[in-house]
This record gives structure tokens, sequence and C-alpha cells, in this order.
């Protein structure tokens, strides 16, 4: 039987594959709510689709991948670590962006849509940046 600490990686593994999907996705949704706006009852579609992502999908998997993460983190002995620091503040910083996406959505929600699809398609990529500066700081241990 695995021990505890390989069952918690595959944890996290699997919890982050699913929060970094979700952020991917519901930007694409909020460009195409913003896109297409005036067409009757889709937006109603969109809507439940963001909110059925992020409460469903979104919320869980970050809060399933910060327990693993801080498992791993403690019994890996990491958290003297200075790449684990620098993990830790872009981690926050995806936090951040995923509340504020969540920010964006409500607003959809309401019909207060003042984001453009070409703002929304650049406000997409901030999770790939992070995400790369993530996983080079987990592989290399720069520091």
């Amino acid at each position: 039987m695995p021990d505890l600490f390989f069952i918690m990686k595959i944890v996290h593994l699997v919890a982050l594959i699913s929060w970094m999907a979700g952020l991917f996705y519901l930007p694409r949704l909020l460009v195409y709510h913003a896109e297409n706006k005036d067409i009757p009852n889709l937006p109603n579609v969109f809507k439940t689709m963001q909110r059925k992502l992020y409460v469903i999908i979104m919320q869980p998997a970050q809060v399933l991948t910060y327990i693993s993460g801080a498992y791993l983190a403690y019994e890996g002995m990491f958290l003297k670590e200075g790449w684990m620091h620098a993990k830790i503040l872009f981690v926050f910083l995806l936090s951040a962006y995923h509340f504020y996406l969540n920010y964006i959505r409500k607003c959809f929600n309401n019909n207060d849509i003042r984001y453009s699809g070409l703002r929304l398609r650049i406000i997409n990529e901030i999770p790939t940046a992070l995400l790369i500066i993530i996983v080079t700081l987990v592989i290399l241990k720069p520091f």
C-alpha cells in the first residue's frame, strides 16, 4: 500500500489540474458571454455554465490543492526552502486571479458586462504565466 505522502501527491496533482482547467476555461466562457450578450437566452446559458464551473469544480479543486499542498510542504520539510516561499507567493497570486474571475463572473451574472472579449482574452493568459513559474520552481528548485 502506498504511503500517505504519495497519495497526497496524487490528490495534489489531480486537484491542481482540475483547478487550472477551470482557470483556463472560465475566462473563455466569459469571452463568449461578453461577445454574445445580445442574443436572447444565450447569456443565461453562460451564467449557468460559469456558476457550475466555479462552484462545482474550481472552488473544491482550489481547496484540495491548498490542503494537499500544505501537507506535502510540511511533510516534505520544504517550508524552509526559498523556492517554496516563491512558489507560495505565486500560488497566492493564482488565488487572487481565481477570486478576480469570480468577481467578473458575478458582474456578468448581474448583467454588468464591462469587459470586452479582447480584454478577457488578455486576462486569460495570466494563469499560463503563473503556472509556468510555479512548475519551474518546483522542478528546478533554483534556490
